[in-house]
C-alpha cells in the first residue's frame, strides 16, 4: 500500500477517498470508504483513519468492530480479526446444541465464535494471549473468559460437561505465512496464524485434551483449509473421536467434527 497524497488541510470527499483506498490495493474501496466515513466522528479522525488504512491496518481493528454472524464485534489493534468464513463453524455449533448447552471457545481471539452462541448456550472462552483475553472480555461476559494454554485455565467443573468445543487454532502452515495478506500477516500476532509445519500443530493438541471435557456425545469443531481437512479429520479419529467433514462453498469454510463415541 503506498501514502496518501492528499492536501493534509483539505476536506476529505468522498471520490477521493475512494480513489486512495483503491490505489492502495483496498479491493472493496468504495465500501471501505463509506464504512470509513460513516464511522469517523470528525474530518481529523478521518483522515487519521485513511492513513492507518493505507498503511495496512486492517479496517476492523481501524473502526473498533467487525461485523460476525449479525453481531458486532469489538476488535483491538493486535488480535485476531474474525472472518466471515468461521461464520459456517458457528452455524454447524448451533446445529448441535440444546437446552442448557455449555460451550466453549477454545483460542478465543476477540471472543467472536462465543459471542455468535450466546443466545442458544452457556459459552466459557480462553485464549493464551492476555490481549485478545482482554478484548473477548468486552465481547462476553468476562467471568467467563480465560487466560492460558488451550484448556489450561477453566474451570474443573466443566471436565465432563461440555457439549461444543468451538476450536479456532491457528491452522496456516508455517511456510505459507508469508504470503499471506499484508494486513493479516503485519498486524495480526503469528500466534494466531501459525499451525506449524503441516499448520496442524495446535489441532493435535486440541484433539487428545478435548476427550476429558466432552460430554458423552460431545463435538469438538475446528475450521481447517479444505486441503488439511483429511488430515484433521484423521487427528480426531487417533484421539477416539468419530469425524466428518463439511464444506461451507458459500463461504469457502471448510469445518471438521468431532464427535464423542458415547
Amino acid at each position: 500500500m503506498t501514502a496518501p497524497d492528499d492536501d493534509p488541510a483539505a476536506p476529505l470527499r468522498p471520490a477521493e477517498l475512494t480513489a486512495q483506498l483503491r490505489r492502495a490495493g483496498c479491493v472493496y474501496a468504495e465500501d471501505e470508504a463509506r464504512l470509513l466515513r460513516t464511522e469517523a466522528p470528525d474530518d481529523d479522525v478521518l483522515r487519521d483513519w485513511v492513513r492507518r488504512r493505507v498503511a495496512g491496518e486492517p479496517l476492523e481493528t481501524i473502526v473498533g468492530w467487525a461485523e460476525f454472524h449479525g453481531h458486532r464485534v469489538v476488535v483491538e489493534p493486535g488480535v485476531f480479526v474474525p472472518r466471515r468464513r468461521t461464520e459456517a463453524l458457528v452455524d454447524v455449533a448451533r446445529g448441535l446444541v440444546g437446552p442448557g448447552a455449555v460451550v466453549v471457545d477454545l483460542c478465543c481471539g476477540s471472543g467472536a465464535i462465543g459471542l455468535a452462541l450466546t443466545d442458544v448456550a452457556t459459552v466459557h472462552a480462553a485464549d493464551v494471549d492476555p490481549v485478545a483475553v482482554a478484548c473477548a472480555r468486552r465481547n462476553l461476559p468476562p467471568d467467563r473468559v480465560f487466560e492460558g494454554d488451550l484448556f489450561e485455565p477453566l474451570p474443573a467443573e466443566l471436565r465432563g460437561r461440555v457439549d461444543v468445543v468451538c476450536a479456532n487454532t491457528p491452522y496456516v502452515p508455517s511456510a505459507a505465512v508469508a504470503s499471506m495478506p499484508r494486513e493479516a500477516r503485519d498486524s495480526e500476532p503469528r500466534g494466531t496464524l501459525d499451525g506449524g509445519p503441516d499448520g496442524l500443530d495446535v489441532q493435535r493438541r486440541v484433539a487428545v485434551e478435548v476427550v476429558r471435557w466432552l460430554t458423552p456425545t460431545g463435538s469438538l469443531l475446528v475450521e481447517t483449509s479444505a486441503a488439511q481437512a483429511d488430515a484433521a479429520a484423521a487427528i480426531m479419529r487417533a484421539s477416539g473421536l468419530r469425524s466428518r467433514i463439511h464444506h461451507d462453498d458459500e463461504r469457502d469454510a471448510t469445518v471438521v467434527i468431532g464427535s464423542a463415541q458415547g
